[in-house]
């Protein structure tokens, strides 16, 4: 196995995947001759041709529409989405009609389509280049939502998606992108959806991130031990489809549970999942369950390091937790 970054399996999954099935394609802003503007579909353009790596006019709404064209005659497309934060016009596209082909046509058209997009901080981009949108996707039915946190996940998330005949949401932590390696199998490898990780075992406290906020939980863990609290950290990969089972047994052994991610408070995707632990773990619970998150604010440039979470305000919710 080779040891890669995250943007590095993100191409090495489209060149595997584009080499096994023909009608795999990537489309989107700047994909061909630029690569991307992570380079993360760096040299495809010269290995497939232009038939199959399409650079497309600025767009999003087109490059999605185009995509779901693309599906239903018979081509796999991965569009990409330079940020994230600019998947906003082609919402309608994918919430009103990618999310509900195969449901509306009671399974007789699939909808294999994959929407990649750098999300989340830590890069200093700024309110256009920061957000973490991913409860607006996990809110609408039909939708799979991965958001791999190491290199090997991220091609093997992307691959399964690509393989999928459900659309898929698939966002990539920016931040991570050079700053995390890891060993990733080489040739084809698949990451199941619902199957979370258990990143770090523990007895103490259950702690759940994804994405960019998994090294933030990783390094609260290990200042938590410091103190003598032994934190067991969850990496779901999938939001949804959720494994709750892996949350779930994990809560009921340790007592407690603090969620961490970037993305705004209200509404969060954190809510959900600390209404599903007091549903089922309500009787094994010693404390409530806590939250560690961004701001219900637009994501500040000057103050980014203040609004995302860090590993003293994770290792703050970790104490309140075991001192309650």
């Amino acid at each position: 196995m080779a040891e890669i970054t995250l943007v590095k399996a993100v191409n090495d999954a489209l060149v595997t995947e584009m080499e096994r099935d023909p009608s795999v394609c990537v489309l989107g802003e700047d994909v061909g001759r630029g690569g991307g503007v992570f380079r993360a579909t760096e040299g495809l353009l010269g290995r497939f041709g232009p038939g199959r790596v399409i650079d497309t006019p600025l767009n999003e709404v087109g490059i999605v529409g185009m995509a779901i064209g693309m599906a239903m005659n018979g081509l796999r497309p991965v569009a990409e989405i330079e940020f994230v934060d600019f998947i906003y016009p082609a919402f309608d596209q994918i919430v009103s009609e990618l999310a509900k082909i195969r449901y509306r046509s009671a399974g007789q058209f699939t909808a294999p389509v994959v929407v990649r997009a750098p999300s989340g901080g830590g890069i200093k981009g700024g309110h256009y280049h920061s957000q973490s949108p991913e409860a607006y996707f996990i809110h609408t039915a039909g939708l799979v939502v991965a958001m791999p946190s190491t290199p090997a996940d991220a091609k093997g998330l992307l691959s399964s998606a690509i393989r999928g005949e459900d659309p898929v949401i698939f966002l990539e932590p920016k931040a991570l992108y050079r700053t995390v390696k890891g060993e990733v199998p080489e040739g084809e490898y698949l990451v199941p959806f619902g199957v979370g990780r258990i990143v770090r075992p523990g007895s103490d406290v259950t702690l759940v991130a994804w994405g960019g906020m998994v090294p933030v939980a990783e390094k609260a863990a290990a200042d938590a031990a410091s103190e003598g609290v032994d934190v067991e950290i969850i990496d779901p990969r999938t939001l949804w489809p959720l494994d709750i089972a892996m949350i779930e047994a994990s809560v009921k052994r340790t007592g407690r549970a603090v969620v961490l991610h970037e993305a705004p408070r209200t509404c969060g995707f954190g809510a959900e999942i600390s209404a599903l632990i007091q549903e089922r773990c309500f009787l094994h619970l010693k404390a409530p369950v806590a939250r560690v998150t961004g701001f219900d604010t637009p994501f500040p440039f000057a103050l980014e390091t203040s609004y995302l979470p860090d590993p003293e305000r994770t290792l703050r919710a970790i104490r309140a937790s075991m001192a309650f």
